[in-house]
């Protein structure tokens, strides 16, 4: 169930905009509504355009009627798996909800990076040394290793307040939230859907 609703032919309620996560963003209306049509002739889903008033981004957003509940959003909120387990999940939130300030959403997913391999068992060192224990021990590959290296080494160049390094913009930040919830879908989410997914019938 999404958790919105067309306020009215205007507005569009949301906790966030899932373009820049501001909280409840001032979606308008730009264009709207339209009708779909159904197979059999009767109207199926009412479709509305907003725009938020931060960002600028556009959201589609489809309901039952023309007022109500909406069943259909175009981008979907990002929503972090309960498969992942505290404190990542919480550090992982707050990236995405730091979204529109980047320099804290970069910190924050490096944080949440670095949760991720503490509860998966790497916790001396410095997090450099938990990133290469991790993929000596195959936990990642190389790859994913050195990516993990440039979301830590970004994070440090705001942590020390670098006067030679330039701001994160919002590409730097999405960046960041978009590998650190990667890494959390190949350690914990995939996981536990297999894991599901082979237990027998009668134990689901």
């Amino acid at each position: 169930m999404i958790e919105s609703s067309i306020k009215s032919l205007d507005l569009l309620a949301l906790s966030r905009c899932p373009h820049c996560n501001v909280a409840h963003p001032h979606l308008a209306r730009v264009y709207g509504p339209v009708s779909s049509i159904s197979v059999n002739g009767q109207i199926s889903r009412w479709w509305n355009l907003y725009k938020c008033d931060s960002c600028g981004g556009m959201v589609i957003a489809a309901s039952e009627h023309k007022e109500g509940k909406v069943n259909e959003m175009y981008p979907k909120a990002v929503v972090v798996n309960e498969s992942i387990p505290e404190p990542a999940n919480t550090y992982l939130n707050q990236a995405i909800e730091s979204l529109h300030a980047p320099a804290g959403a970069v910190m924050l997913s490096a944080i949440a990076v670095d949760s991720m391999l503490k509860i998966k068992g790497f916790k001396a060192g410095s997090l450099k040394q938990r990133i290469d224990e991790a993929a000596t021990n195959h936990l990642i590959t190389s790859e994913m290793a050195a990516w993990v290296h440039d979301v830590r080494l970004d994070a440090n160049e705001q942590r020390h307040a670098d006067e030679n390094v330039s701001l994160p913009n919002d590409v730097d930040a999405k960046k960041s939230v978009s590998f650190a919830l990667a890494l959390a879908e190949f350690l914990f989410v995939l996981p536990a859907r297999v894991e599901r997914e082979r237990k027998p019938q009668s134990q689901k």
